[in-house]
């Protein structure tokens, strides 16, 4: 089931992600830490990097650098109105197939 849970994930991991900057604005490693909180304990955190990368190439976050107690500036990813739009059609994507994934296991 892992390597099934693996593939699924891989489709839905971004809007996880922006969902999560909802709630606030958080770095990586905060980013990672609260996926694992929520029960997605085999995600890599360079997966989570990876992703990142992509959101902020979209332009659905924006990017504040701060300082860090250890080491470089730290990235913080806030969620921005096109991020929200892009959320909203996520929500609305995923209503619908989980719906008719919903239909057709009851069936």
């Amino acid at each position: 089931m892992a390597k099934l849970m693996t593939e699924m994930l891989k489709g839905t991991l971004e809007g996880i992600v922006l969902a999560i900057l909802t709630e606030k604005p958080a770095y990586g490693y905060e980013i990672t830490a609260r996926l694992r909180d929520e029960g997605f304990t085999e995600i890599a955190e360079g997966t989570i990097y990876a992703l990142l990368v992509r959101i902020e190439q979209k332009g659905l976050v924006d990017i504040e650098k701060r300082p860090s107690e250890k080491g470089p500036p730290r990235k913080v990813f806030t969620l921005n109105a096109s991020g929200n739009t892009y959320l909203e059609e996520f929500w609305t994507a995923w209503t619908f197939l989980s719906g008719r994934l919903d239909h057709l296991r009851n069936d």
